[in-house]
């Protein structure tokens, strides 16, 4: 796990400003603090931050092929790299380390840029190939690894693993993105390919970049997609049979590493079933660890314990105090643009906790997308089934007036909330689940937005993307469509950008056997009654587990990784957050509306609603006024000593 960065003149063979690369790369010493390095030519620089997982001896980037002509920096596993060594060995390349960093080079030379087809693995990387004057760049097909990219007014590229390279070039502007904005306060983050700022974007999930000198005109190109066919009809037992060997053969290439490795055991389905997996496969006892809470509403912490007594794990646990909401800051600068999930707090302590042990920690994360486990999943399949007995043109006038005259009841159970019920009657499939999981609907971005910034926005609508995802899902299957979607947005721009910076920040790498892309896709072709089957969630997985795991973890009720935000509001952040929300940055940006702003604080510390998911969000969005934007009032070497020393 590392971080990369680099600067390539499209235009023509500028000499490349080394204080300014090395000022990018220090920028993400966190990502690797074991070792650093850079390559420098005419019109090109490289920059590489390591943490030493595989190899450790011969391991060091920049790595180059044999003459030299090849370099590449790169971020994440490949986790198939021993048998692409043999391959590649066979065609005739020469291999002087043991890292699955020298199969990118001789893979690049072998196969060109189909070379990531062959890779199974986490991964972000940039090559430069000096005869082809080409720099090519990839992201992994979950994007798992993140990668930024901006193009300057000089004709500059640049790019890096997190936004702070970017900044720290100290030739990206900081002009915010409104659409992005609007992404932001209905997704609590900004979806790919956008990020906060104007000029900069995200490689997209399983695409690739392709960049030559002189030609200045390049798109991201696509080279993966998941198929929801579902419609491989298999007997339950055959299935659980084949998903177990299939889980444990994605966990086995995942626990080859150099340095200690363990794994997170949250007390749920999905890290339990990797523990006892990875338990299976070890000769010694797995080191997990998990966080506690004070607040026993959050706490699962017994059923972690359970699950580490049954395998004999080497089992570490920390108590979390329920206020633990000093991070705020912190997690403002970590991720660079506005992220409003948050259960980023307990995922950095989670993490915090991991890497006073281990160095690579495997996590459940994905298990909920591939395998049907999410509850708004079984609500949306309900209303499906409502919305499937009238036509479109009778639903929306009908239920969108029982919508707009039934009164809203926030305590009640989602199912029972008749209001939420026939505004999602109203909508189409996509639109509706765009509107279950949207933090601030529709009608509260209609109030919270001023005049002005809906002019800026000119009637975009974040709904768009998972409408242009939905047009790309080739499925009118209702649960593979919207498991489709999450797998484009929730899991890219939510979790997996919650794990990955909230590990970096430790210098812990986390990997994911249940995103491994030749389970999902395996999964995808399964129907989706071995997924949800009447009430029960996850049922593949569950069943699946029965001979390793307890019922009381299998079947108990879901909890999350949660914290309690509704009670900060109304104590210990009482005060915070009114001063956040309205205060001057906020206001200063002409954006909203203040006296829904004021609306929203009153209300919530009144008792009435509970708007605390909208009001986390407008303070995270604040703390990234105050940490991020504010910062470019600093030198860009000032700001990257403050990154690296945080």
């Amino acid at each position: 796990m590392c971080g990369i960065t680099g600067i390539f003149d499209t235009r023509s063979q500028r000499e490349i400003d080394c204080a300014v690369l090395h000022r990018m790369n220090e920028s993400q010493h966190h990502r690797g603090p074991d070792e650093g390095g850079v390559h420098v030519e005419p019109g090109v620089g490289l920059g590489h931050r390591r943490l030493s997982i595989i190899d450790l001896s011969t391991g060091q980037q920049p790595l180059y092929n044999a003459d030299g002509s090849i370099c590449v920096v790169f971020n994440g596993e490949i986790y198939n790299y021993q048998s692409l060594i043999t391959e590649l060995q066979a065609l005739g390349f020469l291999f002087r380390t043991r890292s699955d960093t020298e199969v990118i080079v001789h893979a690049w030379a072998a196969w060109g840029a189909d070379c990531v087809k062959r890779f199974r693995g986490m991964f972000a990387f940039a090559l430069w190939d000096r005869k082809q004057e080409t720099l090519f760049l990839a992201r992994d097909r979950l994007a798992v690894k993140p990668l930024h990219y901006a193009v300057l007014p000089d004709g500059t590229f640049i790019f890096g693993s997190e936004l702070k390279s970017l900044l720290a070039h100290g030739g990206l502007t900081r002009d915010i993105d409104p659409l992005a904005v609007e992404e932001y306060f209905a997704l609590g983050y900004v979806a790919e390919p956008r990020t906060i700022f104007k000029q900069a974007r995200k490689l997209s999930p399983a695409h690739t970049l392709t960049l030559r000198r002189g030609q200045p005109v390049f798109e991201e190109q696509p080279y993966w997609d998941v198929l929801f066919s579902t419609d491989k009809s298999l007997p339950v037992e055959e299935a659980c049979a084949q998903m177990t060997d299939k889980l444990r053969e994605s966990i086995r290439l995942r626990m080859i590493a150099e340095v200690p490795l363990g794994a997170f055991l949250s007390g749920g389905v999905d890290s339990s079933a990797v523990v006892a997996m990875m338990a299976g496969l070890s000769q010694e006892p797995v080191n997990t660890c998990s966080i506690a809470f004070d607040d026993p509403a959050f706490n699962e912490s017994a059923f972690a314990e359970m699950v580490a007594k049954r395998y004999q794990t080497n089992h570490r646990m920390e108590t979390v105090k329920s206020d633990d909401f000093d991070l705020i800051d912190t997690l403002a600068r970590l991720y660079d643009e506005p992220y409003a999930d948050s259960s980023a707090i307990p995922t950095y302590r989670v993490c915090e906790l991991a890497r006073k042990h281990v160095t690579v920690a495997l996590s459940g994360d994905g298990g909920d997308e591939s395998f049907g486990g999410y509850r708004r999943y079984r609500l949306h399949l309900m209303e499906e089934r409502l919305r499937a007995a009238l036509p479109h043109g009778v639903r929306r006038p009908l239920f969108g007036l029982l919508g707009r005259v039934y009164p809203k009841a926030d305590w009640a159970p989602r199912i029972f909330r008749a209001k939420t019920t026939f505004e999602g009657m109203a909508r189409s499939s996509v639109e509706a689940y765009f509107h279950s999981v949207s933090i601030l609907r529709g009608p509260m971005r209609e109030q919270l937005f001023s005049s002005r910034f809906k002019q800026e926005i000119a009637g975009y609508n974040a709904r768009e993307v998972f409408d242009r995802h939905a047009a790309k899902a080739g499925t009118d299957d209702p649960l593979a469509l919207i498991q489709y979607l999450d797998l484009k947005t929730y899991l890219v721009g939510d979790i997996n950008t919650k794990v990955d910076r909230a590990s970096m920040a430790h210098s812990l790498e986390v990997r994911e056997p249940l995103m491994d892309h030749e389970l999902v896709e395996w999964l995808a072709s399964l129907p989706s009654s071995l997924k949800i089957r009447g009430q029960e969630g996850k049922f593949l997985l569950k069943k699946g587990m029965e001979p390793y795991l307890p019922d009381d973890v299998l079947y108990r009720p879901k909890m999350g990784f949660a914290v309690p935000l509704a009670r900060w509001f109304r104590g210990p952040l009482k005060q915070r957050v009114r001063d956040a929300v309205l205060g001057p940055r906020l206001a200063a940006t002409g954006w909203f509306n203040q006296e829904y702003l004021r609306h929203l604080v009153d209300t919530h510390q009144a008792g009435t609603r509970d708007y605390s998911a909208p009001l986390w969000t407008l303070l995270m969005f604040e703390a990234f006024l105050r940490n991020v934007l504010d910062a470019g009032t600093v030198t860009p070497q000032q700001q990257a000593e403050a990154v690296a020393l945080s």
